[in-house]
C-alpha cells in the first residue's frame, strides 16, 4: 500500500507543522526526549493531551460523533508523523485508544454520553485491569470475583501489572461472575471508580527503576450494575474487541525515531579514531532496521486502511505488534550498543524534567538504558509473542 499525498495533503501537513512549532513548549519537548519507560510519564502526556482537545485533535481516530476528527486514513498518517518529527510527547493508550474505542463499540447511550467526554479532555484517566498473578497472557484464567448483590456487584480479587493505576480515575476490568461451564463464559467486563472504598494501589518498581507498575486489591468493593459493559457472562467479546485495538499500535513511528536518535548518536559516538556512524557493520545494522521498519509501515496502512472504513483491526493486529514490538526492542539494543562504556553509569538526576545536572556522556544517548531495559517488557505486556504468534497460526494460517 502506498500513500501519495495530494496538494489538499500537504497543505494539511503544513497546518500540522505549524501547530506543532506553536504548541510544544520546551517542557513538553523535554518531557517526551527524556521518557524512559514504555509508556510517556502521566504528567507531561496528559498536559499534551489537553493542548490536542482544546484543538479538536485528541482522538482522531474516534467517529465525528464523538468527538473525532473527520481526517482521511492519510491526513492521521501525517499527523502521526510530524508529531514524531517535532519531539511531541506520546499519549497514553488506555483511555484514548482502549477504553475509548470499546464504549464507542458496546456501551451503552448513558455510558458514551458520561465517559467520552471525559477521556477527551482528560478528566478521567484510565487504567486497565486484566492480568493476575494467576492469569497473564490467558486473560480466561482470571479468578477475581463479582457477586451479584441487587443493584451492585460486590469484587474481591487482585490485578497486576497494572500500568499507572496509582494515577488512574477509573479502570476497565474482566471479573468472573460465573464459576461453572467455560472459562470465557463467565467473564464481566465491568467500569470501576478507583476511588470506590477497598481498592488498594501498591507499587511495583520495573527493573529501570520507574513505578510503572501496580498490583491491584479489592476487598469487598461495590461496584454498580450501570456500570458494566455488555451482558454478564459474556465479557469476553467486549475484552476481544477491546484487545484488537490494543495490539494494535503505530510501532514504525517510534522506531523511526529510536534509529533517528541512533543515527545523531552514532555521530558523536568515537571509534578508533573516527565516528561510529563510519564502522560499516554498525551501519549494515542500521540499515537493515530501518528497511524492516518500512515493511512494518506498510503492514501498518493496511490496517489503518481497516480502521478508516469503519472496521476493527481484526487478528492481523496481532501480526503487527509482535513485529512492532520486537523490532523496537533491537532498534533499542543498537543504540545500547552504539553508547559503549557510556552505557554503564546510572543518573536518574540527568533524566529528572527541568533537571540542570549534565550527563555523563553523550547527551543524544541518555534515555537508551533505561528505555532499553523498559521496553524488554513489551512482548509480553498486552499478551505475550508467543500468545499473538498462535493467534496469527489460528485465526489467519488456519493451523
Amino acid at each position: 500500500m502506498e500513500l501519495k499525498l495530494s496538494p489538499e495533503d500537504e497543505a494539511f501537513r503544513a497546518e500540522i507543522v505549524l501547530f506543532l512549532e506553536e504548541s510544544l513548549t520546551p517542557e513538553l519537548r523535554e518531557g517526551a526526549d527524556k521518557r524512559t519507560s514504555l509508556w510517556q510519564d502521566v504528567e507531561t502526556s496528559m498536559a499534551w493531551q489537553r493542548i490536542l482537545h482544546k484543538k479538536g485533535w485528541a482522538a482522531p481516530e474516534w467517529p465525528v460523533e464523538y468527538g473525532g476528527t473527520d481526517w482521511s486514513l492519510v491526513q492521521r498518517y501525517i499527523f502521526a508523523q510530524e508529531c514524531v518529527r517535532a519531539g511531541a510527547p506520546a499519549l497514553l493508550p488506555m483511555s484514548l485508544r482502549m477504553c475509548g474505542p470499546m464504549l464507542i463499540g458496546y456501551g451503552t447511550p448513558e455510558q458514551k454520553s458520561h465517559y467520552l467526554p471525559r477521556i477527551l479532555s482528560g478528566e478521567d484517566f484510565w487504567c486497565q485491569g486484566y492480568s493476575e498473578p494467576g492469569a497473564g497472557s490467558d486473560s480466561a484464567s482470571l479468578s477475581t470475583f463479582a457477586a451479584s448483590d441487587g443493584d451492585d456487584y460486590v469484587v474481591n480479587g487482585t490485578k497486576i501489572w497494572t500500568s499507572c493505576a496509582q494515577h488512574a480515575d477509573m479502570m476497565f476490568a474482566l471479573v468472573r461472575t460465573r464459576k461453572d461451564g467455560k472459562k470465557q463464559e463467565g467473564i464481566t467486563f465491568l467500569l470501576i471508580d478507583m476511588k470506590s472504598p477497598g481498592i488498594t494501589v501498591r507499587p511495583i518498581i520495573n527493573i529501570a527503576g520507574v513505578h510503572e507498575l501496580n498490583q491491584v486489591f479489592f476487598e469487598d468493593v461495590r461496584i454498580p450494575k450501570s456500570n458494566r459493559v455488555g451482558e454478564e457472562n459474556d465479557g469476553w467479546s467486549v475484552a476481544k474487541y477491546l484487545l484488537e485495538f490494543e495490539r494494535f499500535a503505530m510501532a514504525s513511528v517510534e522506531i523511526r525515531r529510536t534509529l533517528d536518535r541512533v543515527e545523531a548518536l552514532a555521530g558523536v559516538t568515537p571509534m578508533a579514531g573516527a565516528t561510529l556512524e563510519r564502522d560499516a557493520d554498525f551501519r549494515r545494522k542500521l540499515a537493515q532496521l530501518k528497511i524492516e521498519t518500512a515493511v512494518l509501515e506498510a503492514s501498518e496502512q493496511r490496517v489503518l486502511a481497516k480502521l478508516s472504513a469503519g472496521e476493527s483491526p481484526g487478528t492481523v493486529s496481532s501480526l503487527v505488534r509482535v513485529q512492532g514490538t520486537e523490532l523496537l526492542q533491537r532498534a533499542d539494543m543498537l543504540g545500547v550498543e552504539a553508547l559503549g562504556y557510556y552505557a554503564v553509569p546510572n543518573q536518574p538526576e540527568a533524566l529528572e524534567i527541568g533537571a540542570n545536572q549534565p550527563p555523563i556522556g553523550p547527551r543524544e544517548g541518555i534515555t537508551f538504558v533505561p528505555m532499553y531495559l523498559s521496553n524488554r517488557m513489551k512482548t509480553i505486556a498486552g499478551g505475550s509473542s508467543e500468545v499473538q504468534r498462535n493467534i496469527v497460526a489460528k485465526a489467519i494460517l488456519g493451523l
